[in-house]
Formats: structure tokens, C-alpha cells, sequence
């Protein structure tokens, strides 16, 4: 993923992180997981980093399987 932009998807456990990267590589969306920055929560915690070109159809696979977020940024 060498894209300068990019959106992260905070959600509320790590064990949604694993599920919300199974369920984007399962509909052909490139994601990583990386560890939540600094600028958005000083929580420990891991978020997926997806292309911002990614944003729209993001969101989309995550809430037909009904995954919560707890907010998109773009970074």
C-alpha cells in the first residue's frame, strides 16, 4: 500500500479488527492493520488503514455485516 492518502478505521476491539479485515479482503479491499495514531486516540489500541480511494465501499462492506465503527479518518 504505497498510497500517500488513506482513511483509518477506528473500531472497538482488536477482534473487531481481524473481523473487519477478513470481511475487506473477503470483497477485494487492500487494508492493514496498524496501531491506532497518536492525533486520534491515545488508547492502545490497533485500527485498518485502507486507500482513501477505498472510504466509500469501506464503509459499505463493513455495515452489510453489520460491524460497528467508531469513526473513519482521513489521514
Amino acid at each position: 500500500m504505497k498510497d500517500d492518502h488513506y482513511t483509518v478505521v477506528l473500531v472497538y476491539s482488536t477482534s473487531h479488527a481481524l473481523r473487519a479485515e477478513k470481511v475487506l479482503a473477503e470483497v477485494g479491499i487492500d487494508c492493514k492493520l496498524i496501531p491506532v495514531p497518536r492525533q486520534l486516540s491515545s488508547d492502545c489500541g490497533v485500527c485498518v488503514r485502507v486507500r482513501a480511494a477505498d472510504r466509500k465501499a469501506t464503509h459499505k462492506a463493513l455495515n452489510e455485516v453489520g460491524l460497528e465503527i467508531e469513526g473513519m479518518y482521513d489521514i
